[in-house]
């Protein structure tokens, strides 16, 4: 029984599978018994609140704050709002958060027996319907704009960042790589915005390597790409980063302004930013469970293991944790057309072969998962500063991906780990793009590997196998904790955001999780 190009194993490729379901059951049964505070503060945000106090603080997180103060976070946040809502005949969530954050506002942990508590909870479900219908709206407003303007004639897409840290320097950046080329703009997130357990208000002009992620931010560069849309003939996607202490609220923040790819990761936050295993876990499947419903393809970040081990050495651990990422994504309902899967142009280029195992991983993934719209990193890891060598290194990426018919590119840079690239690296960058995707076609077509990269290919499956199984004895957090990936040991008891985790007590109640829950 085998398959494809590589003529892979399809018993072990099943095994494989089984394996990092085995491995990813026991942290959704983990995270459907918990809840955070970004969890709480994402649902209130889908029903409608908005706004922050004048030192910046959203007044979602001085809500939630008072609810766990005062009942805790065990039976969910929402049922105590709402009925302190009717209680007081408030209509106004933002008002309600004023008062509470000024102290004059006392909540109780359960609905009222008899009306005034069936008239709490249908408000609540009212509000968060609302919000999850918007993102319906949203997605149906992204499928007009794609029959209106078309999609790119050619895969991969191209993908290519903005990182001035003003959204109004980003946008016409942004546009202008739209004109030349890009098929997806992302915007980096600001330089340790994972690590704010907040999500900013308004439009933003000063961040760090990166422009802050916010509801108006999104909103302003999603405008501005439609009409370059217009412009093209084409759908210009945005991307953004649903990541870090606030990944569920971004999500939402996502759905809502229809931004159309999300880095996602099951275990980027965990190792590279250090956040609490369990704290990831939980936001990470809310916020799935959103982008399925808002049709927003995810990015994972397989491609930050090699920045810290070995691309040969750990080669396997990447394809164990697009195996996992893949189960943790099916299991919150996303798609297979949803699931940018990552991986990336890492080997040192002085290993002998290097391009051929390159190509061998490369293919590998793309057979493991055909129908992902896989997403292929370029080198940086090995980047010297030497621009021509640099230039080169990036055609043979991009060469890699065609050969192996990768279903997102992210350009590469000659200046990469030298300087922030200037609008002429970007362009020097989206030519090689062009030129190699050009001249190379359908190459993907004609090129049938040799014994070298079968056999390569199969040993990387088959080291995957047997960490799986290894995970699955010792358990995924306990895996984690050990180094297992990106060489990151990260204990499940430690980590940032961990005091905003709370087991979910009897009669937890949450409607946007009860919402989701059901079109899963």
């Amino acid at each position: 029984m085998s398959g494809g190009k590589l003529k892979l194993d399809q018993r072990t490729v099943k095994t494989a599978r089984r394996l990092a379901a085995a491995a990813g059951r026991p942290v959704v049964d983990l995270a459907r018994g918990h809840t955070t505070v970004s969890v709480e503060r994402a649902t209130l945000r889908l029903a409608g609140i908005t706004g922050a106090d004048p030192d910046g603080i959203p007044w979602v997180n001085r809500l939630v704050d008072v609810v766990r103060d005062q009942v805790g976070l065990g039976g969910g946040v929402t049922g105590p709002v709402f009925q302190a809502l009717t209680d007081d005949g408030h209509q106004d969530l933002t008002l309600l958060a004023q008062k509470a954050a000024a102290g004059s506002v006392t909540f109780r942990g359960t609905f009222r027996a008899g009306p005034a508590g069936t008239v709490a909870k249908r408000a609540a479900v009212k509000a968060v319907r609302t919000g999850l219908t918007r993102i319906d709206r949203r997605r149906a407003e992204r499928e007009r704009l794609i029959r209106r303007h078309g999609d790119p004639k050619q895969r991969p897409w191209i993908y290519l960042i903005v990182a001035t840290g003003d959204i109004y320097e980003d946008i016409p950046q942004a546009q202008a790589a739209a004109r030349a080329g890009a098929d997806v703009i992302a915007v980096i997130r600001s330089t340790g915005q994972s690590l704010l357990d907040y999500v900013p208000e308004g439009a933003t002009r000063e961040g760090f390597a990166g422009t802050y992620a916010t509801q108006e931010n999104f909103k302003l560069m999603r405008a501005a790409l439609d009409e370059t849309s217009k412009q093209v003939g084409r759908y210009v996607r945005l991307t953004n980063y649903a990541s870090g202490l606030c990944m569920p609220e971004i999500a939402a923040l996502a759905g809502l302004e229809r931004l159309d790819m999300m880095l996602n990761d099951s275990m980027y936050g965990i190792l590279f930013r250090d956040i609490n295993p369990i704290r990831t876990f939980v936001d990470q499947r809310f916020s799935r469970q959103i982008h399925a419903r808002a049709g927003i393809i995810i990015n994972t970040g397989e491609d930050n293991y090699l920045t810290t081990a070995d691309a040969v050495d750990a080669a396997h651990t990447v394809t164990v944790s697009q195996l996992l990422n893949e189960y943790f994504a099916h299991e919150a309902g996303l798609q297979d057309w949803q699931l940018g899967l990552g991986h990336a142009f890492e080997i040192n280029p002085e290993v002998p072969e290097s391009f051929r195992l390159e190509l061998a991983h490369a293919l590998l993934a793309r057979e493991l998962f055909p129908d992902a719209p896989l997403k292929w990193m370029p080198p940086t890891k090995h980047m010297t500063g030497d621009v021509f060598r640099g230039n080169l290194l990036d055609g043979f990426f991009n060469l890699a991906g065609a050969l192996t018919g990768q279903g997102i590119l992210l350009v590469g840079m000659m200046t990469e780990a030298v300087v922030t690239p200037w609008l002429s690296d970007r362009d020097i960058a989206l030519q090689n793009v062009r030129y190699v995707l050009n001249a190379a076609g359908n190459l993907h077509e004609d090129f049938t590997p040799g014994a070298f990269i079968r056999g390569r290919a199969h040993t990387v499956l088959d080291e995957a196998v047997t960490l799986l199984r290894q995970i699955g004895e010792q358990g995924l957090l306990d895996a984690i904790g050990a180094g297992t990936f990106g060489i990151m040991r990260r204990p499940a008891d430690r980590g940032k955001g961990l005091d905003g985790v709370a087991a979910r007590e009897a009669g937890y109640w949450n409607p946007a999780i009860d919402l989701l829950d059901g079109g899963v």
